[in-house]
């Protein structure tokens, strides 16, 4: 069997992509393999990037399909313009379309969430009773955000009180940037977490760091702050030479670094927020603090049967070949996005490389083939580290760096073309994505 691990040519396409036009992006499609005659009943939980992305190549490429995608949320969030939104870079609308609106012809769509998965009767339930059946499950239903894990936390303190929650969505990310504009012009203590969880985009935390540093340096203000990077672990980002990069820039930057501090409580009135470590808790002080909550699996997948049993316990990533995305106990079952039990992943990226597999191995199923395409943990983080530059770090699941454009963007340099793909080239990409194009 040939293995195909989505190599570097495949890469340079997207990322050429991502540096040109919306006209360009939005006129790619994927290689027109011949569509398969079936009449299976494919049912996708999620219609976030992976899943509308997946529907709309399934429906190109299958000729009597029943494709049906399940969501409860009218708008779809572009998830990587938040932290831009919080910056006060980009408005709020910037991120929000609708999802019906992204779902090609041939696609039917549930609006409503998933309350119960039988993988034995292959059916599906709604949260209003909804019994759906089917013959191929796709799990992509996204990511819960544990908010009321941190104790104390208010969602209204958002964009006041010195409090940001950057993941909460468009128009908390709007609020947030209230708080930081404020806060870097009055100055006092910045306070920035990630949890100690699987979460979206792990480089993000990291990006409003350095953003905040950089707009307060902006506005002259920056000897009137202090910043601290309160870090879940011994390290700063999960690619070994990644975080060395990110160690050095913040000791240049003056952002202070406390590793094995995880968030647990905040108070507003006090602002203070108690973090758990290897020797207890530990209480900081913030005039302005990024809270970002532990991450979980949907409860309609951690009240299944198909999360790891042995790993990422708590968490409920669904139990897949990380190379195929297959359920390793129930076949006619793949899952991919931010809910794949996997090593790497988490972002928009691995979405977008994670589609195509699930695509050839599924259509090969259903010819009663073998697939003969791979996900290799591709996993690609434009991080920002001020505005007007980037660095593009791109690895696979074995901490490699892969760059697409070598000799041209180095992944560990500050770049404004790195920063150009962030702000201007991703978003089309992402949606020629959403329409199976890309």
């Amino acid at each position: 069997m040939k293995k195909d691990l989505l190599g570097a040519p495949n890469r340079r396409g997207f990322l050429g992509l991502m540096a040109g036009s919306a006209a360009l992006a939005a006129a790619t499609t994927p290689g027109q393999a011949a569509r398969v005659k079936t009449n299976a009943k494919i049912v996708i939980l999620g219609a976030g990037a992976a899943g509308t992305a997946l529907a709309n190549r399934l429906a190109n490429r299958l000729d009597g399909a029943s494709i049906t995608i399940i969501d409860g949320r009218k708008d779809h969030y572009y998830q990587p313009g938040f932290t831009l939104i919080a910056a006060g870079l980009k408005k709020q609308s910037y991120s929000v379309t609708k999802t019906a609106d992204w779902l090609g012809s041939g696609i039917d769509l549930i609006a409503e969430y998933a309350a119960e998965i039988d993988p034995t009767a292959k059916t599906l339930t709604t949260a209003s009773g909804k019994k759906v059946s089917y013959d191929y499950l796709v799990l992509c239903p996204g990511i819960t955000l544990e908010w009321d894990k941190i104790e104390g936390f208010e969602m209204d303190r958002v964009g006041k009180d010195g409090v940001a929650a950057v993941y909460a969505g468009p128009e908390q990310a709007a609020k947030s940037y209230q708080a930081l504009s404020k806060f870097t012009e009055e100055g006092g203590q910045g306070l920035f977490t990630r949890p100690a969880t699987g979460m979206k985009c792990a480089g993000a935390p990291l990006k409003y760091t350095f953003l905040t540093d950089d707009i307060a340096r902006t506005k002259g203000n920056r000897g009137k702050i202090e910043m601290t990077y309160a870090a879940h672990s011994k390290s700063l980002f999960g690619v070994p030479i990644v975080h060395e990069k990110v160690r050095m820039l913040f000791g240049q930057r003056d952002i202070n670094v406390v590793h094995n501090h995880v968030m647990k409580a905040i108070d507003h009135g006090k602002k203070l927020a108690t973090f758990s470590t290897p020797e207890g808790d530990v209480e900081l002080p913030y005039d302005f603090t990024n809270v970002i909550p532990p991450q979980r699996a949907p409860d309609v997948i951690m009240n299944s049967d198909l999360p790891w049993a042995d790993k990422w316990v708590g968490q409920g990533w669904v139990e897949v070949d990380k190379h195929s995305l297959r359920h390793n106990r129930y076949p006619n079952i793949y899952a991919l996005g931010d809910v794949a039990g996997v090593p790497k992943g988490k972002t928009a990226a691995s979405a977008k490389w994670m589609v195509p597999v699930v695509e050839d191995q599924l259509v090969a199923q259903l010819q009663g083939k073998e697939g003969t395409a791979f996900y290799n943990g591709y996993t690609s983080c434009p991080l920002i580290t001020r505005v007007g530059r980037a660095m593009l770090v791109e690895f696979d699941y074995n901490n490699n760096l892969t760059p697409s454009f070598p000799g041209i963007i180095a992944p560990l340099e500050e770049l404004w073309m790195s920063w150009l793909i962030k702000e201007i080239g991703l978003k089309p990409t992402y949606y020629a994505m959403l329409r199976g194009k890309a």
